[in-house]
């Protein structure tokens, strides 16, 4: 089963410390050797995005940083995992790394074995 997990916490105000990239490297470097990590990065300070929307036939685009925000994406991470329950535990292992924060998670959408979305 994969799983997406989207990592948000309080603006912190700056880059992570290189204690924390350390930490968050090694914890990646496992994951990618043991293979329940597919994919990860973070956000560039996860306030500076950008809203794309659609409503009807208008589409908008608002700039952010977006005032009313109490939390950042700090980044995501693509995972492999037999379970929900294993994907939940290993965003707790994340989250022992990260910090305060919170991971939302999904299951990803995968076709049957010889089926092709067209």
């Amino acid at each position: 089963m994969k799983f997406i997990s989207i990592f948000t916490s309080e603006p912190k105000g700056g880059p992570p410390s290189p204690e924390m990239i350390d930490k968050m490297g090694k914890l990646i470097e496992e994951g990618m050797k043991a293979g329940w990590l597919i994919a990860t990065e973070g956000v560039q300070f996860g306030t500076a995005g950008v809203r794309v929307r659609k409503t009807g036939e208008r589409i908008t685009v608002v700039d952010g940083p977006f005032a009313e925000s109490k939390e950042v994406l700090g980044g995501y991470a693509l995972l492999e995992a037999a379970s929900k329950d294993a994907a939940v535990e290993l965003a707790r292992r994340f989250l022992r790394v990260a910090g305060d924060g919170q991971c939302e998670m999904y299951e990803l959408f995968q076709e049957p074995a010889g089926h092709r979305m067209r």
